[in-house]
Formats: C-alpha cells, structure tokens, sequence
C-alpha cells in the first residue's frame, strides 16, 4: 500500500517536472522565434526605406518633367497672343493708311465734281441762249414763209395733216385688201390642216348598239319557269320593265327587244338576279326590277362621274352628270352616244387648242352636244334646242349654250365654239364605222350612190367618196355643157333622195373639164 502512494507521488513528481522543463523550453524557443521576427522586421523596415527613396526621387523626377512641359506649352500660347495681337495691330496700321488714302480720293473727286458741275452749268447757260436765238429765227423764218405762200402756219398744217390721212388711207386700204386676199388663199387650207391634225391625234373607236339583248340560259327548263303558270311571270316582267321578251326555240336563250337600252339593261340584270336566286313569281319580279333600276341609276350617276373626270371637266351640275350617264344606255345610228360625245369632246379640245381657244370650255361644249337625246320623258322639241335649254337651266356658260343649240344650225352661232363643235360633230359621225351598218351594206350603199350617178347620160365617172357623205362626178364636156352640169347636180341629188335610205346628207359635186390638145412636129 505504501509503495503503491509511493509510486503514485513519484509520478505525480514526474509529471510536474516535465511539464516544468516544456514550459521551459517553450519559452526558449518563443524567445529565439522573437529574435528572428525582430531581425527579418528590421531588414523589411530597411527595404521599405530603401523603396521609399527611389520612388520619391522617381516621382521628384517626374514633376519636374511635367513642370517643363506645361511650362513650354505656356511659352508656346503666349507667343500664338504675341503674334495675332501684332497681327491685328498690322491690319489696324493698314486699314487706317487705306482709309486715309480714300479720304485724300474723295477730296480729289469732290473738288472735280464741283469743277464738273460749274461746268455743265455753263454750258446749260450757252445752251439757253442758244435755244432763245433759234425760237426767235424760227419765228422769223415762219413769218417770211406766211408772207411767201400766203397761208398762215396753222392753215399749211390742217393741208399737211389732209394730205397724210389720204395717203395714209390708200395704203391702210391696200394693206387691207392685200391681207384679205393672203387669208382667202390660206383660210382654206389652214382648216384642212387643223382638221387633219385634230383627227390623227384622236384614236377613235367603234361601238355598235342593237335594238336586242340575248340573254343565255344554263337549260331550257328555266324557260319554262321565267314564262310561268299562264304566261303570269313572263307578263309581270314586260310590265315592270316595259320590255318584250321574245322565247322561242332557240337554245339557251330568251331575247330581250326594246329601243331604250336602259329598260333593256334593267331587264336583263333582273333576270339574271331572278334566274340565279331561283325564286321566280309576280311579287320577287317587282322587287327586283325596284332594285335592279335604283342599282342602274346609281351606276348612270357613276358613269357620268367618271366621264367628267377622264376628261377633265369640273363644276358640272348633278343633272347634267346624270344625262351624260345616261348617254352609255343611248344609240345615234348605231352609234353609242356616250362614245360619240367623248370623242366629240376629245377633237374640239384638240381643235380649240390649235386655234388658240379654250381647250377646256370646248371639251365642256362637245360632251354636252347630244344631251337633249336623252330626255326622261318623250319631247317633240329637236335635242339641239332641248340641249340648249338644259344647258341654261343648270348654269353652263352662254358660248357653251349657243355651241349646243347651233351645232344642228337651229339656231344662229354668236361664237367660235359653235362651228368647232359642228365641225366635230360630223368628224365623229361621219368616219367609217362609226354608225351602225354592217361591211356589205356599206359598200353596197357606196356602189349604188355611183350606179346612179351612171345612169345618167354624159357621165364619165363617178367616185363615192367621205364615207358615203359625197358624190363626185365626172362629165363629158362634149355632151354636158355648164348650166346641163348644174341641172345634172340637181337631178342625181333628188334620184338620191328619193331611190336611198342613208344617215345624214349626200354632197353631189359635178365636174366637167374641157381639154384642147395639140402635137407640135
């Protein structure tokens, strides 16, 4: 037991003296690691102060470097001052020597002036003296002349004066009669040219209206069905439109017959609304001619519009507007009328433009040319006329009015714009194809205009010529002497009349020519 607490103390003995002798030797070391941190701080310190000499002095460096700079570039600005500011002071010394140099300029200009001035006066004085001396020799010189020719100076002037009016009137008469004589040579064939120029640069068109519509069906069976229980559907339509309807065995068609094209238009548009629907009785018949007809109003309207703008006439009243539309749905010898006044309104622009007019005043006249053919409701008063009054009620100008009413000759022309509108009315009217006739009967018409001027004795020849518009026949002057050739003109003139159907007017123009021969040997 006691060596057991013998040994426990020995070991706690133990214990406390090694933990003595670490302690020890950790101060030791702890002591001898202070010493190095001490050595290595003291080095660091000496670096530090080493670095910190040279940056100083590399930095003393570069101020002064920068000191020099900025240093020369002051030098450098105060020396740009120095040197405009010389400048200026140059330009100062030289616009003060040039200002003195032009003041001793004007002083020398002033004083010639002035010399320049006493001058004229001098001689405007000479010249004064010089005018009273000629009054007064004239004077003289007149008295001397009264007294020679016994005739005062007012008496020879009132001679003088007679003697220039007679003289002046003689030549202002043969310049006059000379004038004359040049226009009635030209005038002639300055209105070929203008009317061969307004026709070529005009394109012209034909257009061919008839007095039917066909209008084609799918099958037969429709037929049946448009004509109705008792005929009830076939009448209701011919009573709303006014229209006859023609159904017979041709195939697939039923045709339309009326002389006013814009009941037949509506007819047609009505059936075909009536035929794709299906729905076909008195009652759907009616309702769709009412509305088919305000659909066609509206589209007259429209047509009108357009027309006035392709043409470039504006400020036309709503009325006229209409009755130009209304032209698309009308025919003149087969011609379609709004087609015809177009290209009337095209030449008389080109027509007044030649002749130094109003282009657009003569556009305005020769689309309203025809209006009067177009009225709602039947009028024995001439289209012309009817034109015309149209024409004033809605506030066309008078020129316009007059070329209206006068282009048939109802009434007097009072302008320039009448015989244009005239003269192109009949260009329009007059070329081939332009009314309504087939080829063969053309010609066939042109053949017999020539077959009876043949059957007349003493014709030579005879040529159909402007479209049928003339007859141009040649005589033998043996058998056919002056006055037989006017009696002749005459007598073919009335066969025409009598034996030909033909639109318009037929010139017949006999010609006899006497020729005398010789051969010199």
């Amino acid at each position: 037991m006691d060596n057991i607490v013998t040994l426990i103390i020995a070991g706690v003995v133990g214990l406390i003296i090694g933990f003595i002798i670490a302690k020890v030797l950790e101060k030791s070391k702890a002591s001898q690691l202070l010493k190095d941190a001490k050595k290595e701080a003291d080095s660091i310190l000496k670096s530090a102060k080493v670095d910190a000499e040279a940056l100083k002095k590399d930095k003393m460096l570069q101020a002064k470097e920068k000191f020099i700079e900025l240093k020369a570039e002051h030098e450098k600005v105060i020396l740009s001052r120095d040197k405009k500011m010389a400048e200026a002071e140059k330009r100062t010394r030289d616009k003060e020597s040039q200002a003195s140099s032009e003041l001793s300029k004007n002083k020398k200009l002033n004083s010639q002036l002035e010399a320049k001035v006493l001058d004229y006066n001098n001689r405007l004085d000479f010249l004064e003296k010089k005018k009273s001396e000629t009054e007064k020799l004239h004077r003289s010189q007149i008295e001397q002349l009264e007294v020679i020719s016994s005739l005062s100076a007012e008496d020879a002037k009132a001679q003088l004066m007679e003697s220039l009016k007679s003289e002046a009137k003689t030549e202002a008469m043969a310049f006059v009669q000379s004038s004359l004589e040049e226009a009635k040579m030209t005038a002639q064939q300055d209105a070929k040219k203008i009317i061969i120029n307004t026709i070529q640069r005009i394109g012209t068109e034909e257009a061919i209206e008839n007095c039917v519509s066909v209008f084609n069906l799918e099958s037969d069976e429709v037929k049946g069905r448009i004509i109705g229980r008792e005929g009830r559907n076939i009448r209701a339509i011919e009573a709303a439109t006014g229209v006859e309807i023609i159904v017979d065995d041709t195939p697939e068609a039923i045709i339309l017959s009326c002389f006013d094209s814009v009941r037949r238009e509506i007819a047609r548009l009505s059936l075909h609304k009536l035929v794709t629907d299906g729905r076909i009785h008195p009652a759907r018949i009616e309702e769709i001619v009412r509305k088919t007809t305000k659909q066609i109003e509206e589209e007259i309207i429209e047509v009108g519009k357009r027309t006035v703008i392709d043409l470039g006439i504006h400020g036309l009243h709503p009325e006229l507007i209409k009755s130009v539309g209304r032209m698309k749905y009308r025919s003149s010898y087969g011609q379609n009328l709004l087609h015809h006044s177009r290209e009337v309104a095209r030449l008389c622009g080109v027509m007044a433009s030649e002749l130094g007019l109003n282009a657009k005043l003569a556009k305005r006249a020769g689309l309203l040319h025809d209006i009067g053919k177009v009225p709602e409701a039947e009028t024995e008063t001439p289209h012309a006329i009817l034109g015309m009054q149209w024409a004033e009620k809605y506030g066309e100008k008078p020129d316009v009015c007059n070329a209206i009413g006068a282009h048939h000759d109802e009434i007097e022309m009072t302008n320039l714009l009448s015989p244009i509108v005239q003269v192109c009315d009949a260009i329009s009217g007059a070329r081939p194809g332009a009314r309504r006739q087939v080829l063969d009967s053309y010609i066939q018409r042109l053949k017999d205009l020539e077959d009876i001027a043949f059957g007349f004795n003493g014709v030579n020849k005879a040529y159909a010529i402007q479209a049928g518009r003339e007859l141009r026949v040649m005589v033998e002057s043996e058998k056919v002497s002056d006055d037989k050739a006017a009696q002749l003109s005459f007598e073919i003139s009335q066969k025409i009349q009598t034996d030909m159907t033909y639109p318009g007017q037929v010139k017949v123009t006999v010609i006899r020519e006497t020729r005398a021969v010789n051969i010199a040997k």
